[in-house]
Protein backbone atom coordinates (compact mmCIF):
# COMPACT_ATOMS: atom_id res chain seq x y z
CA UNK A 1 0.00 0.00 0.00
CA UNK A 2 0.98 3.59 -0.79
CA UNK A 3 0.55 6.81 1.56
CA UNK A 4 1.13 10.20 1.12
CA UNK A 5 0.86 10.58 5.04
CA UNK A 6 4.56 11.35 5.68
CA UNK A 7 6.16 12.83 8.61
CA UNK A 8 9.81 12.71 8.87
CA UNK A 9 11.77 14.20 11.72
CA UNK A 10 15.06 15.40 13.28
CA UNK A 11 17.68 13.41 13.17
CA UNK A 12 18.82 11.87 16.83
CA UNK A 13 21.76 10.56 18.57
CA UNK A 14 21.94 7.33 19.84
CA UNK A 15 24.59 6.93 22.48
CA UNK A 16 23.81 3.55 23.94
CA UNK A 17 26.73 2.27 21.45
CA UNK A 18 30.21 2.03 21.83
CA UNK A 19 30.59 4.90 19.24
CA UNK A 20 27.66 7.28 18.41
CA UNK A 21 25.31 6.64 15.57
CA UNK A 22 22.87 8.98 14.03
CA UNK A 23 19.35 7.85 13.81
CA UNK A 24 16.87 9.29 10.84
CA UNK A 25 12.98 8.76 11.97
CA UNK A 26 10.01 8.85 9.85
CA UNK A 27 6.70 7.89 9.66
CA UNK A 28 4.75 6.37 6.92
CA UNK A 29 0.50 6.18 7.18
CA UNK A 30 0.99 6.27 11.15
CA UNK A 31 3.29 3.22 10.65
CA UNK A 32 7.11 3.98 12.20
CA UNK A 33 10.17 3.64 10.64
CA UNK A 34 13.66 4.38 11.22
CA UNK A 35 17.25 3.98 9.66
CA UNK A 36 20.90 4.15 11.14
CA UNK A 37 24.39 5.93 10.46
CA UNK A 38 27.30 5.90 11.50
CA UNK A 39 27.94 9.20 10.39
CA UNK A 40 25.84 12.80 10.49
CA UNK A 41 26.82 12.93 6.90
CA UNK A 42 25.23 10.42 5.91
CA UNK A 43 22.08 10.65 8.11
CA UNK A 44 21.81 14.17 6.58
CA UNK A 45 22.19 13.16 3.04
CA UNK A 46 19.35 9.92 3.57
CA UNK A 47 17.01 12.27 5.30
CA UNK A 48 17.24 14.98 2.85
CA UNK A 49 16.33 12.18 -0.09
CA UNK A 50 13.45 11.58 2.01
CA UNK A 51 12.04 15.74 2.48
CA UNK A 52 12.53 16.10 -0.97
CA UNK A 53 10.12 13.16 -1.69
CA UNK A 54 8.23 14.82 0.55
CA UNK A 55 8.13 18.23 -0.87
CA UNK A 56 7.84 16.42 -4.99
CA UNK A 57 4.07 14.97 -3.34
CA UNK A 58 5.40 11.13 -3.89
CA UNK A 59 3.97 8.34 -2.50
CA UNK A 60 5.67 6.17 0.20
CA UNK A 61 5.06 2.59 0.29
CA UNK A 62 3.68 1.32 3.86
CA UNK A 63 5.97 -1.77 4.39
CA UNK A 64 9.29 -0.63 3.17
CA UNK A 65 9.06 3.04 4.47
CA UNK A 66 10.61 4.58 1.15
CA UNK A 67 9.16 6.93 -1.63
CA UNK A 68 8.83 5.86 -4.95
CA UNK A 69 11.70 7.71 -5.93
CA UNK A 70 13.95 5.11 -3.92
CA UNK A 71 11.42 2.17 -4.28
CA UNK A 72 10.30 2.72 -7.95
CA UNK A 73 11.98 0.84 -10.91
CA UNK A 74 15.40 -0.02 -10.68
CA UNK A 75 16.17 1.75 -7.77
CA UNK A 76 13.72 -0.87 -5.38
CA UNK A 77 15.20 -4.16 -5.90
CA UNK A 78 16.56 -4.64 -2.89
CA UNK A 79 19.90 -6.87 -1.50
CA UNK A 80 17.74 -10.36 -1.43
CA UNK A 81 15.67 -9.76 -4.49
CA UNK A 82 19.10 -8.70 -6.56
CA UNK A 83 20.87 -11.97 -4.83
CA UNK A 84 17.83 -14.20 -6.06
CA UNK A 85 17.77 -13.09 -9.26
CA UNK A 86 21.71 -13.18 -9.70
CA UNK A 87 21.33 -17.52 -8.29
CA UNK A 88 19.06 -17.76 -10.93
CA UNK A 89 21.22 -16.20 -13.90
CA UNK A 90 24.13 -17.98 -12.45
CA UNK A 91 22.52 -21.49 -11.43
CA UNK A 92 22.20 -23.83 -14.73
CA UNK A 93 25.39 -23.41 -15.57
CA UNK A 94 27.14 -23.50 -12.26
CA UNK A 95 29.06 -26.46 -10.96
CA UNK A 96 27.84 -27.99 -7.59
CA UNK A 97 30.59 -26.82 -5.76
CA UNK A 98 30.01 -23.19 -7.21
CA UNK A 99 26.32 -23.64 -6.19
CA UNK A 100 27.45 -24.35 -2.49
CA UNK A 101 29.94 -21.09 -3.09
CA UNK A 102 27.20 -18.95 -4.00
CA UNK A 103 24.63 -19.97 -1.55
CA UNK A 104 27.47 -19.52 1.35
CA UNK A 105 28.55 -15.73 0.09
CA UNK A 106 25.37 -14.56 -0.45
CA UNK A 107 23.58 -15.93 3.00
CA UNK A 108 26.12 -14.46 4.45
CA UNK A 109 26.19 -10.73 3.30
CA UNK A 110 21.90 -10.64 3.13
CA UNK A 111 21.70 -10.80 6.79
CA UNK A 112 23.88 -7.79 7.01
CA UNK A 113 22.17 -5.39 4.23
CA UNK A 114 19.22 -5.13 6.12
CA UNK A 115 17.38 -2.28 8.00
CA UNK A 116 16.36 -2.02 11.82
CA UNK A 117 13.37 -3.50 11.40
CA UNK A 118 11.77 -5.35 15.17
CA UNK A 119 11.81 -8.72 15.00
CA UNK A 120 14.84 -9.80 14.29
CA UNK A 121 15.38 -13.53 14.24
CA UNK A 122 18.76 -15.01 15.37
CA UNK A 123 21.73 -15.46 13.20
CA UNK A 124 21.59 -19.15 12.65
CA UNK A 125 17.93 -19.04 11.65
CA UNK A 126 18.07 -16.54 9.00
CA UNK A 127 21.13 -18.25 7.95
CA UNK A 128 19.40 -21.51 7.22
CA UNK A 129 16.46 -19.69 6.00
CA UNK A 130 18.24 -18.70 3.00
CA UNK A 131 20.91 -21.52 2.58
CA UNK A 132 18.26 -24.38 2.80
CA UNK A 133 15.11 -22.74 1.57
CA UNK A 134 15.65 -19.09 -0.29
CA UNK A 135 18.79 -18.71 -2.08
CA UNK A 136 19.26 -22.27 -3.85
CA UNK A 137 15.94 -22.21 -6.74
CA UNK A 138 15.21 -25.56 -6.27
CA UNK A 139 14.47 -25.59 -2.69
CA UNK A 140 12.30 -22.25 -3.11
CA UNK A 141 8.98 -24.22 -3.04
CA UNK A 142 9.92 -26.44 0.11
CA UNK A 143 7.44 -26.22 2.73
CA UNK A 144 8.64 -24.09 5.26
CA UNK A 145 8.36 -24.61 8.79
CA UNK A 146 7.56 -21.37 10.35
CA UNK A 147 10.32 -20.52 12.43
CA UNK A 148 11.49 -20.33 8.76
CA UNK A 149 8.94 -18.25 7.55
CA UNK A 150 8.82 -15.94 9.86
CA UNK A 151 12.34 -15.53 9.25
CA UNK A 152 11.80 -15.09 5.70
CA UNK A 153 9.22 -12.67 6.31
CA UNK A 154 11.54 -10.65 8.18
CA UNK A 155 14.15 -10.69 5.55
CA UNK A 156 11.82 -9.55 3.00
CA UNK A 157 10.85 -6.70 4.97
CA UNK A 158 14.16 -5.30 6.27
CA UNK A 159 16.55 -6.43 3.27
CA UNK A 160 18.45 -2.97 2.00
CA UNK A 161 17.58 -1.21 -1.42
CA UNK A 162 21.08 -1.97 -3.57
CA UNK A 163 20.81 1.36 -3.83
CA UNK A 164 21.80 2.01 -0.34
CA UNK A 165 25.03 0.06 -1.66
CA UNK A 166 26.31 3.32 -2.74
CA UNK A 167 27.24 4.81 0.61
CA UNK A 168 30.64 3.67 1.12
CA UNK A 169 29.43 2.96 5.28
CA UNK A 170 27.48 0.08 3.76
CA UNK A 171 30.41 -1.17 1.65
CA UNK A 172 32.47 -1.73 4.83
CA UNK A 173 29.57 -3.04 6.74
CA UNK A 174 29.32 -5.83 3.51
CA UNK A 175 33.19 -6.22 3.45
CA UNK A 176 33.10 -7.01 7.17
CA UNK A 177 30.43 -9.70 7.24
CA UNK A 178 32.39 -11.62 4.55
CA UNK A 179 35.96 -12.06 6.51
CA UNK A 180 33.41 -13.21 9.38
CA UNK A 181 32.21 -16.46 10.72
CA UNK A 182 29.31 -17.22 12.28
CA UNK A 183 30.71 -16.93 15.66
CA UNK A 184 32.32 -13.74 14.89
CA UNK A 185 35.69 -14.78 14.85
CA UNK A 186 37.93 -13.84 11.51
CA UNK A 187 37.06 -16.18 8.93
CA UNK A 188 39.92 -17.92 6.68
CA UNK A 189 41.97 -16.01 3.92
CA UNK A 190 40.37 -18.11 1.36
CA UNK A 191 36.70 -18.03 2.66
CA UNK A 192 36.89 -14.36 2.55
CA UNK A 193 38.52 -14.13 -1.22
CA UNK A 194 35.88 -16.88 -2.27
CA UNK A 195 33.13 -15.01 -0.78
CA UNK A 196 34.05 -11.31 -2.37
CA UNK A 197 34.46 -12.90 -5.65
CA UNK A 198 30.49 -14.20 -5.36
CA UNK A 199 29.42 -11.32 -3.93
CA UNK A 200 31.42 -8.81 -6.54
CA UNK A 201 29.79 -10.97 -9.24
CA UNK A 202 26.75 -9.98 -7.94
CA UNK A 203 26.91 -6.70 -7.99
CA UNK A 204 28.53 -6.58 -11.38
CA UNK A 205 25.21 -8.08 -12.38
CA UNK A 206 23.33 -5.34 -10.75
CA UNK A 207 25.43 -2.80 -13.24
CA UNK A 208 24.90 -4.87 -15.89
CA UNK A 209 21.20 -4.89 -15.45
CA UNK A 210 21.16 -0.76 -14.80
CA UNK A 211 20.29 -1.72 -11.23
CA UNK A 212 23.76 0.21 -10.04
CA UNK A 213 26.05 2.68 -11.93
CA UNK A 214 29.29 0.95 -10.77
CA UNK A 215 30.65 -1.87 -8.41
CA UNK A 216 30.26 -0.67 -4.74
CA UNK A 217 33.34 -3.26 -3.89
CA UNK A 218 35.72 -1.97 -6.53
CA UNK A 219 35.80 1.20 -4.29
CA UNK A 220 37.49 -0.54 -1.59
CA UNK A 221 40.51 -2.66 -0.99
CA UNK A 222 41.47 -3.83 2.26
CA UNK A 223 44.16 -6.02 2.88
CA UNK A 224 43.46 -9.55 5.26
CA UNK A 225 46.54 -9.77 8.04
CA UNK A 226 47.24 -13.07 7.04
CA UNK A 227 48.40 -14.04 3.25
CA UNK A 228 46.52 -16.72 2.04
CA UNK A 229 48.99 -19.91 1.35
CA UNK A 230 49.85 -20.94 -1.96
CA UNK A 231 52.84 -23.27 -1.63
CA UNK A 232 52.33 -27.16 -0.92
CA UNK A 233 54.26 -27.36 2.72
CA UNK A 234 56.88 -29.47 1.72
CA UNK A 235 56.36 -31.86 4.79
CA UNK A 236 53.64 -33.44 3.33
CA UNK A 237 55.17 -35.36 0.64
CA UNK A 238 55.94 -38.62 1.03
CA UNK A 239 59.06 -40.48 -1.34
CA UNK A 240 59.06 -42.89 -3.49
CA UNK A 241 59.81 -45.55 -0.74
CA UNK A 242 57.02 -44.48 1.47
CA UNK A 243 54.39 -44.55 -1.51
CA UNK A 244 54.96 -48.20 -2.14
CA UNK A 245 54.51 -48.68 1.50
CA UNK A 246 51.78 -46.86 1.86
CA UNK A 247 50.09 -48.62 -0.99
CA UNK A 248 51.30 -51.71 0.26
CA UNK A 249 49.71 -51.11 4.06
CA UNK A 250 45.79 -50.59 2.46
CA UNK A 251 45.81 -53.75 1.38
CA UNK A 252 45.18 -54.82 5.18
CA UNK A 253 42.89 -52.06 5.68
CA UNK A 254 39.20 -54.04 6.08
CA UNK A 255 40.23 -57.61 6.10
CA UNK A 256 40.00 -60.17 3.42
CA UNK A 257 37.01 -60.80 3.83
CA UNK A 258 35.39 -57.05 3.31
CA UNK A 259 38.47 -55.82 1.23
CA UNK A 260 37.85 -51.63 1.64
CA UNK A 261 41.62 -51.35 1.45
CA UNK A 262 41.67 -53.50 -1.61
CA UNK A 263 39.29 -51.81 -3.47
CA UNK A 264 40.39 -48.52 -3.11
CA UNK A 265 44.55 -49.49 -3.71
CA UNK A 266 44.96 -49.19 -7.70
CA UNK A 267 42.50 -45.29 -6.89
CA UNK A 268 45.45 -44.44 -4.36
CA UNK A 269 47.67 -45.59 -6.68
CA UNK A 270 45.82 -43.40 -9.58
CA UNK A 271 46.41 -40.06 -7.00
CA UNK A 272 50.70 -40.45 -6.73
CA UNK A 273 51.36 -42.07 -9.96
CA UNK A 274 49.06 -40.12 -12.04
CA UNK A 275 48.76 -37.12 -9.99
CA UNK A 276 45.32 -37.40 -10.46
CA UNK A 277 42.49 -35.66 -8.46
CA UNK A 278 40.51 -37.94 -6.33
CA UNK A 279 37.31 -36.55 -8.35
CA UNK A 280 39.39 -37.46 -11.74
CA UNK A 281 39.82 -40.64 -10.07
CA UNK A 282 36.62 -41.91 -9.20
CA UNK A 283 35.54 -40.98 -12.37
CA UNK A 284 37.79 -42.75 -14.52
CA UNK A 285 36.30 -45.39 -16.70
CA UNK A 286 37.55 -48.67 -18.61
CA UNK A 287 37.40 -47.16 -21.83
CA UNK A 288 39.42 -44.33 -20.46
CA UNK A 289 42.23 -46.43 -19.62
CA UNK A 290 45.20 -48.43 -22.13
CA UNK A 291 46.73 -51.38 -19.74
CA UNK A 292 49.05 -53.07 -22.20
CA UNK A 293 50.46 -56.45 -20.52
CA UNK A 294 54.31 -55.04 -20.22
CA UNK A 295 55.32 -51.43 -20.47
CA UNK A 296 53.95 -47.77 -20.27
CA UNK A 297 49.90 -47.17 -20.22
CA UNK A 298 47.90 -44.31 -21.03
CA UNK A 299 44.67 -42.52 -19.43
CA UNK A 300 42.11 -39.75 -21.30
CA UNK A 301 40.47 -38.26 -18.40
CA UNK A 302 37.12 -36.58 -19.63
CA UNK A 303 35.17 -36.68 -16.60
CA UNK A 304 35.47 -35.60 -12.62
CA UNK A 305 32.98 -36.65 -9.44
CA UNK A 306 34.03 -34.16 -7.15
CA UNK A 307 32.32 -34.60 -4.00
CA UNK A 308 29.48 -31.65 -3.59
CA UNK A 309 26.70 -32.45 -1.38
CA UNK A 310 23.44 -33.54 -2.58
CA UNK A 311 21.96 -30.24 -1.99
CA UNK A 312 23.41 -28.64 -4.76
CA UNK A 313 23.53 -31.39 -7.34
CA UNK A 314 21.19 -31.58 -10.55
CA UNK A 315 21.06 -35.32 -9.88
CA UNK A 316 20.58 -35.17 -5.88
CA UNK A 317 23.61 -37.20 -5.97
CA UNK A 318 26.70 -36.73 -3.35
CA UNK A 319 29.12 -36.21 -6.36
CA UNK A 320 28.55 -33.82 -9.16
CA UNK A 321 29.56 -34.88 -12.55
CA UNK A 322 31.90 -32.20 -14.71
CA UNK A 323 34.01 -31.58 -17.67
CA UNK A 324 37.86 -31.25 -16.18
CA UNK A 325 39.02 -28.76 -13.81
CA UNK A 326 40.06 -25.28 -16.08
CA UNK A 327 39.19 -27.08 -19.37
CA UNK A 328 36.31 -26.78 -21.99
CA UNK A 329 33.56 -29.33 -22.52
CA UNK A 330 34.51 -32.23 -24.00
CA UNK A 331 38.61 -31.57 -23.51
CA UNK A 332 40.43 -34.53 -22.39
CA UNK A 333 43.57 -34.57 -20.56
CA UNK A 334 46.16 -37.61 -21.42
CA UNK A 335 48.16 -38.83 -18.62
CA UNK A 336 51.13 -41.50 -19.53
CA UNK A 337 50.89 -43.97 -16.60
CA UNK A 338 54.24 -46.07 -15.73
CA UNK A 339 54.31 -49.57 -15.28
CA UNK A 340 53.49 -49.86 -11.40
CA UNK A 341 50.03 -48.15 -12.15
CA UNK A 342 49.17 -50.35 -15.00
CA UNK A 343 49.61 -53.59 -13.01
CA UNK A 344 47.92 -52.18 -10.23
CA UNK A 345 45.04 -51.30 -12.54
CA UNK A 346 44.87 -54.84 -13.85
CA UNK A 347 44.84 -56.21 -11.06
CA UNK A 348 42.11 -54.08 -9.52
CA UNK A 349 39.89 -55.18 -12.49
CA UNK A 350 40.44 -58.71 -12.21
CA UNK A 351 39.46 -59.01 -8.50
CA UNK A 352 36.76 -55.98 -8.57
CA UNK A 353 35.59 -55.78 -12.19
CA UNK A 354 33.78 -52.05 -12.96
CA UNK A 355 30.68 -50.37 -12.13
CA UNK A 356 27.59 -50.59 -13.95
CA UNK A 357 28.37 -47.63 -16.34
CA UNK A 358 32.16 -48.69 -16.55
CA UNK A 359 33.80 -46.82 -13.71
CA UNK A 360 36.66 -48.06 -12.07
CA UNK A 361 36.16 -47.51 -8.96
CA UNK A 362 33.06 -48.16 -7.02
CA UNK A 363 31.61 -48.78 -3.27
CA UNK A 364 30.64 -52.49 -2.76
CA UNK A 365 27.07 -51.34 -3.42
CA UNK A 366 28.25 -49.70 -7.11
CA UNK A 367 27.82 -46.35 -5.96
CA UNK A 368 30.90 -43.38 -6.17
CA UNK A 369 32.99 -43.91 -3.64
CA UNK A 370 32.53 -41.51 -1.01
CA UNK A 371 35.34 -39.06 0.05
CA UNK A 372 34.17 -40.20 4.06
CA UNK A 373 34.95 -43.88 3.34
CA UNK A 374 38.95 -43.12 1.22
CA UNK A 375 39.70 -40.75 3.69
CA UNK A 376 39.01 -43.56 6.56
CA UNK A 377 40.60 -46.46 4.40
CA UNK A 378 43.64 -43.83 3.98
CA UNK A 379 43.69 -42.39 8.00
CA UNK A 380 44.05 -46.45 8.89
CA UNK A 381 46.62 -47.34 6.01
CA UNK A 382 48.84 -44.02 7.66
CA UNK A 383 48.65 -46.07 10.95
CA UNK A 384 49.76 -49.19 9.22
CA UNK A 385 52.62 -48.42 7.22
CA UNK A 386 54.27 -45.21 8.96
CA UNK A 387 56.07 -44.70 11.88
CA UNK A 388 54.33 -43.53 15.05
CA UNK A 389 55.93 -40.07 14.85
CA UNK A 390 55.35 -39.84 11.18
CA UNK A 391 51.32 -40.84 12.05
CA UNK A 392 51.10 -37.78 14.50
CA UNK A 393 52.50 -35.61 11.60
CA UNK A 394 51.27 -33.75 8.37
CA UNK A 395 53.02 -36.42 5.78
CA UNK A 396 50.42 -37.81 3.64
CA UNK A 397 47.58 -36.90 5.84
CA UNK A 398 45.29 -36.45 3.38
CA UNK A 399 45.17 -38.71 0.53
CA UNK A 400 45.12 -35.55 -2.13
CA UNK A 401 48.72 -35.33 -0.49
CA UNK A 402 49.68 -38.21 -2.86
CA UNK A 403 49.32 -36.21 -6.01
CA UNK A 404 51.35 -33.29 -4.27
CA UNK A 405 53.70 -36.25 -4.18
CA UNK A 406 53.76 -37.23 -7.52
CA UNK A 407 54.10 -33.86 -9.23
CA UNK A 408 57.04 -33.44 -6.82
CA UNK A 409 58.53 -36.64 -7.76
CA UNK A 410 57.99 -35.46 -11.73
CA UNK A 411 59.69 -32.35 -10.85
CA UNK A 412 62.55 -33.47 -9.26
CA UNK A 413 63.34 -36.24 -11.70
CA UNK A 414 63.73 -33.71 -14.15
CA UNK A 415 60.56 -33.38 -15.94
CA UNK A 416 60.40 -30.00 -17.74
CA UNK A 417 57.52 -27.97 -16.37
CA UNK A 418 55.25 -27.20 -19.31
CA UNK A 419 55.09 -31.39 -19.20
CA UNK A 420 54.27 -31.93 -15.70
CA UNK A 421 51.88 -29.41 -16.31
CA UNK A 422 50.08 -30.88 -18.80
CA UNK A 423 50.19 -33.84 -16.83
CA UNK A 424 48.86 -32.36 -13.91
CA UNK A 425 45.85 -30.54 -15.26
CA UNK A 426 48.03 -26.96 -14.51
CA UNK A 427 49.33 -23.96 -16.09
CA UNK A 428 52.84 -23.98 -15.72
CA UNK A 429 52.24 -20.34 -14.02
CA UNK A 430 50.55 -22.27 -11.16
CA UNK A 431 52.46 -25.14 -10.99
CA UNK A 432 55.60 -23.64 -10.23
CA UNK A 433 53.76 -21.47 -7.60
CA UNK A 434 52.30 -23.80 -5.62
CA UNK A 435 53.94 -27.38 -5.94
CA UNK A 436 57.38 -27.38 -4.12
CA UNK A 437 60.53 -29.00 -5.56
CA UNK A 438 61.18 -31.46 -2.27
CA UNK A 439 60.27 -34.75 -1.89
CA UNK A 440 60.41 -36.30 2.51
CA UNK A 441 63.80 -37.94 2.75
CA UNK A 442 66.04 -35.75 0.11
CA UNK A 443 67.17 -33.63 2.27
CA UNK A 444 70.24 -35.39 3.09
CA UNK A 445 71.03 -36.00 -0.36
CA UNK A 446 70.59 -32.30 -0.97
CA UNK A 447 73.25 -31.68 1.73
CA UNK A 448 75.88 -33.68 0.19
CA UNK A 449 75.31 -31.78 -3.07
CA UNK A 450 76.37 -28.36 -1.54
CA UNK A 451 79.19 -30.15 0.04
CA UNK A 452 80.37 -31.05 -2.59
CA UNK A 453 79.41 -28.16 -4.56
CA UNK A 454 81.76 -26.24 -2.05
CA UNK A 455 84.78 -28.76 -2.19
CA UNK A 456 84.01 -29.84 1.70
CA UNK A 457 83.38 -33.15 3.33
CA UNK A 458 82.06 -33.70 6.44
Amino acid sequence: MKSYKVSVWKLTVNRTTKKPTYLVRWVVGGQPFSESYKTKALADRFRAKLLRAVDKGEPFDTVTGLPDSLRGGKAALSFLELALKYLDHRWAEASAKHRDSMTDALATVVPVLVKPVRGRPATKVLRKALRSFLLAPPRRERERPEEIAAAVRWLEKASLPVAELQEIARVHDLIDALGRKLDGKPAATQTYRRRRAVVFNALEYAVETGTLPSNPLSRVQRKRGRRAVQEVDRRVVVNPRQARELLAAVTYVGGWERASGRRLRAFFGCLYYAALRPGEALGLRRSDCALPAQGWGRIELAETRPSAGKAWTDSGEAHDRRGLKQRADGEVRIVPIPPPLVRLLREHLKEFGTAADGRLFASERGNVVAASSYSRVWKQTRELALLPGQVSSVLAARPYDLRHAGVSQWLNSGVPAPEVAARAGHSVDVLLKIYAKCIDGQETEMNDRIMQGLGEEE
